[in-house]
């Protein structure tokens, strides 16, 4: 298993977009397997912000508004008869992650980790109750690799 990397840092740079991609690879690492073998064909992509076309789809105030965004047809929509036009892909928004982290008291690798798996709840088609059920697995399975 991997380990989550630790960010919790005073002082020096925030964490760039490899760093965020290392958590988020590290959070993917604590997804209980049934669920992780049904996304291992989604690419986790990091990126400072949302694009305008996601903004004005969005209907953001603001880029920060947004902290990720699955973009592709959830499995319970999905058909073997299906023609794929598009890969199914989860952003994760750096900056609006960061601004979040700093106003808040919990650990980036939590907050990251949460939203990787709000965003993988929506490849599922899950309710918001599932996706908060898939956390907390995700959190006690995380806290398991570290002691």
């Amino acid at each position: 298993m991997a380990e989550l990397i630790k960010t919790s840092r005073r002082f020096g740079a925030a964490p760039d977009l490899a760093e965020i991609e290392e958590i988020a690879a590290a959070a993917f690492e604590t997804i209980p397997e049934e669920l992780a073998q049904h996304v291992q064909d989604v690419i986790i992509r990091v990126e400072d912000f949302p694009d305008a076309e996601t903004e004005e789809e969005m209907e953001l105030e603001t880029p920060f508004d947004l902290l990720g965004l699955y973009r592709g047809q959830p499995l319970g929509a999905k058909s073997v008869s299906d023609v794929v036009s598009d890969i199914d892909m989860i952003f994760l928004y750096r900056r609006p992650l960061l601004d979040f982290w700093c106003d808040s008291d919990e650990e980036l690798e939590h907050i990251v980790r949460h939203v990787l798996i709000h965003e993988i709840g929506h490849h599922f088609g899950y309710s918001d109750e599932d996706m908060e059920r898939l956390e907390e697995e995700s959190d006690s399975r995380a806290a398991g690799t570290q002691a």
